[in-house]
C-alpha cells in the first residue's frame, strides 16, 4: 500500500511547489524587465530633455544658433559615454525619421522590426509600453522610445536599444535559487512524506501480518499496539476483541466435539455389548444383526476420528529437524505387511532428506495417505512413496494406479465426513485426510492432491526446510 499512497503524495506535493514555483519564477523574471525597462525609460526621458530644444534637422541646411549646436554636441557626448558605459545603442530621430543625435553614427532608422515600432508609438505622444518579456533563452533586445515633445508636438523620438544579456544572466540566476529552494522543499515535503506513510500505515501493516498469522492457524495472534491514526488503533483493539470472541467460539466448538465423543462412547460401547449379547441369542449368520454390529463399530470409529480431529486442532506442533526419508521408509515398512496382504506391492524412494517438521503428526498423515493409497488400489498394482526437496519445502509424494477422482471430487477431498459415493463401500470416516490437513497446518505443512495419469491418485505432503521467519 505504501508504494501507492506515497507516489500519489510526492505527486501531489510537486504540483502544488510547481503550482507555487512557476508563477514566482515569471513574476522573478517580469520584475527583472521592469527594473531595467525603468531605467531606460528613465534613460530616454533625461535624453529627450536635452533634445528638446534642438530643433534644427540636419537635412534642412538651415544654419543652427551656436546655442542649438552646444546642445547637440552636449546631447551627441552624452551618447556616446552612455554607450561607452553601459553598451547601450541610444539614438534621437527627427519626427521625419532623419538622425539628430545617433550613437553609433552608423545606426539609422530601420523600416520595419522592433525599433520601428517603438518610434512610430512614440510619434503618438506615448512612451513605449512594456516590451515583450525576454526569457533567459531568448536573444533578444530591449528597445524603449520616449517622445521629444515641444509646444505640444512631437518633434523627435529617443531610442534606446540594450543587449539584454546581463539581464538574462539575473533572472536565470533568480531561477536557479527558486529551483535549489524547490528541490529543498520538494525533499523535505518527501521526508515527511515517508514519515506520515510509514506512521499511517505501520499499524495496517501489523494488522495485516496478525491477520495472515490467524488465517494461517495461530489463533493466538493479536495485533501489538503500533501508534498510528487514532481510527486504526481503535480497529486494533476492535480487531483483537473480535479474535477472542473467535478463539472463544473455536474453543467451545472443540470442546462440545471432544466432549461429546467421550460422551458417546460409553454409552456406545455398553450398546455394542448387548448387540453382542443378543447375537449369541439369534441364528448364526443372521444378517441385520451382522449389519447392527458392522454399524456400531463405524460409529465407534467416527467418534474415536471426531476426539482425535477435536485434539489436533488444539495441539501445537512440536517443530524440529526431522529426517523425513527416514521416517518415510519407516512408515513403508510399517504398511509393507498390510499393502502385501491385500495384493498390493508398496515401492518407497527415501533419500535422507531434512525439513522441519514435528514427526508425531508427520507419521501420522503419512499413515492416512498411505492406509488410502493402499486401500484403493486394486490388487496386482502398486504404490509408490517418494521422498525429495525443493528449495524450501520437502514433500513426500504418494501415487496409487487406483480409480482416482474426477474434477468435482478433487476440489472436495480432504473436507470432513467428506467421501466419494463411489467409495462409501469402503470401512472409513471420512475424517483421517482432514486431520492430517488440520496438524500440518499446525507446523506450516500442507496436504494437496491431483490426477496420477494414466489412473489414481496423486497426494503431496509437503513441509518447510527451514523454520518460518
Amino acid at each position: 500500500m505504501r508504494t501507492r499512497l506515497l507516489p500519489l503524495l510526492i505527486v501531489l506535493l510537486a504540483a502544488v511547489l510547481l503550482a507555487l514555483g512557476v508563477p514566482l519564477a515569471v513574476s522573478v523574471a517580469g520584475a527583472q524587465q521592469q527594473k531595467v525597462v525603468v531605467d531606460r525609460i528613465d534613460d530616454t526621458a533625461r535624453f529627450a530633455a536635452l533634445a528638446q530644444f534642438v530643433t534644427a534637422s540636419s537635412s534642412t541646411g538651415d544654419s543652427a544658433s551656436a546655442s542649438t549646436k552646444e546642445r547637440r554636441e552636449t546631447l551627441s557626448r552624452e551618447l556616446t559615454s552612455y554607450y561607452d558605459v553601459y553598451g547601450i545603442r541610444a539614438a534621437v530621430f527627427y519626427n521625419t525619421d532623419a538622425p539628430m543625435a545617433p550613437y553609433p553614427a552608423t545606426w539609422f532608422l530601420p523600416h520595419s522590426g522592433e525599433v520601428r515600432d517603438a518610434f512610430e508609438e512614440a510619434l503618438l505622444s506615448r512612451r513605449s509600453h512594456d516590451p515583450q518579456q525576454v526569457w533567459p533563452w531568448q536573444n533578444d533586445r530591449l528597445v524603449v522610445a520616449s517622445p521629444v515633445i515641444r509646444d505640444g508636438d512631437v518633434v523627435a523620438v529617443v531610442v534606446t536599444d540594450s543587449p539584454t544579456d546581463a539581464m538574462r544572466l539575473r533572472i536565470l540566476r533568480g531561477w536557479l535559487v527558486i529551483g535549489a529552494g524547490e528541490a529543498a522543499a520538494m525533499l523535505l515535503a518527501i521526508g515527511a512524506a515517508l514519515q506520515l506513510t510509514g506512521w499511517v500505515l505501520k499499524p495496517v501493516r501489523v494488522l495485516d501480518a496478525t491477520t495472515h498469522d490467524i488465517a494461517t492457524g495461530r489463533l493466538k495472534s493479536r495485533v501489538a499496539p503500533a501508534g498510528g491514526p487514532p481510527e486504526l488503533r481503535r480497529l486494533a483493539r476492535s480487531f483483537n476483541e473480535m479474535a477472542d470472541n473467535v478463539e472463544d467460539v473455536l474453543e467451545q466448538q472443540r470442546a462440545f466435539v471432544a466432549d461429546a465423543s467421550h460422551q458417546l462412547r460409553n454409552p456406545l460401547a455398553a450398546l455394542l455389548l448387548r448387540i453382542e449379547l443378543l447375537a449369541y441369542e439369534l441364528p448364526e449368520g443372521n444378517e441385520e444383526i451382522a449389519s447392527v454390529q458392522g454399524e456400531g463399530k463405524r460409529l465407534a470409529q467416527v467418534l474415536d476420528d471426531l476426539l482425535d480431529l477435536a485434539l489436533a486442532e488444539h495441539t501445537e506442533a512440536d517443530l524440529r529437524v526431522t529426517d523425513i526419508g527416514a521416517l518415510t521408509a519407516e512408515r513403508v515398512a510399517a504398511w509393507a505387511p498390510t499393502a502385501e496382504a491385500k495384493g498390493v506391492r508398496l515401492v518407497g524412494d527415501c533419500p535422507p532428506t531434512t525439513a522441519w517438521a514435528d514427526p508425531v503428526t508427520l507419521s501420522s498423515a503419512l499413515d492416512a495417505v498411505i492406509d488410502n493409497a493402499v486401500k484403493f488400489t486394486p490388487e496386482g498394482e502398486s504404490v509408490e512413496v517418494t521422498v525429495a526437496a525443493d528449495g524450501e519445502t520437502s514433500t513426500v509424494v504418494v501415487t496409487d494406479n487406483g480409480p482416482g477422482l474426477t474434477d468435482e471430487e478433487l476440489a472436495r477431498v480432504g473436507d470432513r465426513f467428506w467421501r466419494s459415493g463411489r467409495h462409501q463401500n469402503i470401512k472409513g470416516s471420512g475424517l483421517g485426510l482432514s486431520i492430517s490437513r488440520t496438524l500440518l497446518a499446525a507446523g506450516g505443512g500442507s496436504l494437496s492432491y491431483g490426477r496420477h495419469e494414466p489412473n489414481g491418485l496423486e497426494v503431496t505432503v509437503s513441509v518447510p526446510r527451514s523454520p518460518a521467519s
